[in-house]
């Protein structure tokens, strides 16, 4: 005699939800994938979005949202969780300061950890420093396509960018944006990023405090990325809305913004890089001399001067500039100021001695790191350090516990200015796929630590900072500072 459950009801419509769901999916591969193809170089970027977005919202009104919610619940310390259920993948990891015991248990016990039961789909991850080494710099076992982060983005937006690209195309689109972090483009930006800082620290009130975040980093860095871009000054906070509103879905990174702000910004993002694109062709086609900004080398390059024909791919490459030029610099220039307030002989050591500010850079860039991992997927059956990793498998390399690894790095938790091995953090990663602006941010940060210890005496963190909620970013949404200057010498 059949058992009856009481969830039989249940279970018939969540399979009834399953099949719409796969029929969509279906005639969405059979029909709507090909319009869109044929249409992507004859219909506006932003009107794809938005009927992209429209197509979204009626297929989540017949089969429903199946992206997932998150709600923040007090993390148990690591000890108290099974091994198996590790899962480190959760967005308020980094929020709750849980995140070093969790991945010091996974480096010590199961430095290749699976996890099958996440809200992001089955995935290893890779925690030890050299395992990480070794994913990164092979491209024929570990392929970078066809995103570099944990979870899906949504449909429609499933945009490709050149780091989550194999070779060839990745060297190729590289290739052609590259020009812009050349040595002699940096020798002759640093003048100008140390004009744009000295802007921003003189007009910061002294002995009041104000939100970090918002007024140094995001200030400073939304100022590089229009320069870099050659995008409208006066509209560069923009950059930063876009791209953090894009890159933080739930489904993706576990962040907070929803459907319709996600698709809003990316069509209001499609719109403006359209309009400067054609722009800029006009003025070249005119006998304007070509700059060095990043939409002029992307018109220069046999492999990207059609890059707009090519839409998802266009926003995507700028997606990843942006986001490479805001979070990795602006998270660091925050976590910097709370690394040295948290080590208040470290301070005093490089207040002394600005000369040690370079190693002091790599040092918060290791200590911060403030992008937490990059995603591979396995492109054929494999061996790493033991375990067996099936074709197809997706591996997460936690760059966050590969720079607090005790088998690379002394004291890891600790931070030390002058620290011998600094520079071979991985938060950029390693490999062909290794920031390509990361000279540039260490210029930066290095331009902003001379210019802050000529000016001022303490930069005190008053206040608990607020964090990100995201598994990717390893950022700060927040943080109260107050800073001091430095008296003028009285005259002899």
């Amino acid at each position: 005699m059949p058992i009856h459950s009481p969830n039989s009801s249940s279970d018939k419509t969540e399979k009834l939800v399953k099949i719409l769901d796969q029929a969509i999916t279906k005639a969405q591969e059979a029909i709507l994938d090909p319009v869109l193809n044929r249409a992507q170089s004859t219909i506006p970027m932003p009107l794809q979005i938005k009927g992209m977005h429209m197509y979204q919202k009626t297929k989540k009104s017949v089969v429903g949202d199946k992206s997932p919610v998150f709600v923040e619940r007090p993390i148990p310390p690591v000890e108290d969780v099974e091994l198996a259920d590790i899962d480190v993948s959760n967005p308020f990891m980094f929020r709750q300061g849980r995140w070093q015991s969790y991945f010091k248990r996974l480096r010590d016990e199961a430095p290749v950890h699976y996890q099958p039961n996440s809200p992001f789909g089955p995935y290893w991850s890779i925690t030890r420093y050299d395992d990480i080494v070794t994913v990164d710099k092979d491209n024929e076992r570990f392929s970078a396509e066809p995103q570099i982060i944990i979870g899906n983005t949504p449909e429609g937006l499933d945009v490709e960018m050149f780091i989550a690209m194999d070779p060839p195309r990745h060297d190729q689109q590289r290739g052609a944006v590259q020009g812009v972090v050349a040595p002699q483009n940096l020798q002759e930006m640093e003048e100008l990023i140390r004009t744009r800082v000295r802007e921003v620290l003189d007009g910061l009130p002294e002995d009041t405090p104000f939100d970090w975040v918002d007024t140094v980093s995001i200030e400073l860095t939304s100022r590089m990325l229009a320069t870099l871009l050659d995008f409208p000054y006066e509209e560069r906070r923009k950059l930063v809305y876009w791209t953090d509103t894009v890159a933080g879905s739930a489904s993706a990174t576990g962040g907070e913004a929803d459907m319709d702000e996600m698709f809003a910004a990316a069509a209001d993002m499609a719109r403006a890089f359209s309009a400067l694109w054609y722009d800029k062709k006009a003025r070249l086609a005119a006998g304007e001399k070509p700059g060095f900004d990043l939409i002029t080398l992307m018109q220069s390059s046999e492999d990207t001067k059609d890059l707009i024909d090519r839409p998802m791919e266009f926003l995507g490459n700028l997606i990843l500039l942006i986001v490479g030029g805001n979070d990795t610099t602006r998270n660091s220039m925050t976590g910097g100021v709370l690394a040295l307030n948290q080590n208040p002989e470290e301070f005093a050591r490089l207040k002394a001695d600005p000369g040690l500010i370079t190693k002091a850079v790599h040092e918060i860039i290791r200590w911060q790191t403030p992008l937490a991992y990059m995603r591979r997927v396995a492109a054929q059956d494999t061996i790493l350090n033991g375990q067996f990793i099936r074709k197809g498998d997706k591996l997460v390399m936690w760059y966050a516990s590969a720079n607090r690894d005790e088998r690379k790095f002394e004291n890891p938790d600790d931070f030390i200015i002058g620290r011998h091995n600094a520079r071979h953090h991985l938060a950029f990663g390693i490999g062909i796929h290794r920031c390509m602006g990361s000279r540039l941010a260490e210029l930066q940060l290095k331009i902003l630590w001379e210019e802050l210890l000529a000016r001022f005496e303490d930069i005190e963190v008053v206040g608990e900072p607020e964090y990100t909620q995201s598994n990717f970013v390893k950022g700060y949404s927040k943080m109260m500072v107050k800073v001091t200057k430095k008296q003028a010498a009285a005259p002899e």
